[in-house]
């Protein structure tokens, strides 16, 4: 997968505080944790930028804070939960990247 190519750069709302750059994607992501217990969850990623991501998946389970595992097309590692948004069908997850490794392609 490739970030989008139509628009590589969301459009940001002038208030908005983010001082880094951030590029559409989309693509699959998976995130694991095991607190309390071991899952694994895929979900798309919606955005990325050096220090972080969004994705959206199915996991109403992740909470505020928590570490998790996380691997796609930019990289791999560990990231917090930084804030959730649930939706109907969907939750939405913004994450910091703690532990960034560049994702191993096969």
């Amino acid at each position: 997968m490739r970030p989008k190519t139509n628009n590589a750069s969301t459009s940001v709302p002038a208030n908005d505080r983010r001082a880094e750059e951030r590029f559409s994607a989309d693509g699959e992501v998976k995130l694991a944790f095991s607190d309390p217990v071991r899952m694994e969850i895929n979900g798309n990623l919606l955005d990325y930028s050096k220090s972080g991501f969004r994705a959206v998946h199915s996991c109403r389970a992740l909470h505020t804070g928590q570490v998790v595992e996380f691997r796609h097309f930019i990289a791999q590692g560990q990231a917090r939960v930084m804030w959730n948004r649930i939706l109907e069908e969907s939750v939405e997850t913004g994450f910091l990247v703690l532990h960034p490794a560049p994702a191993a392609h096969s």
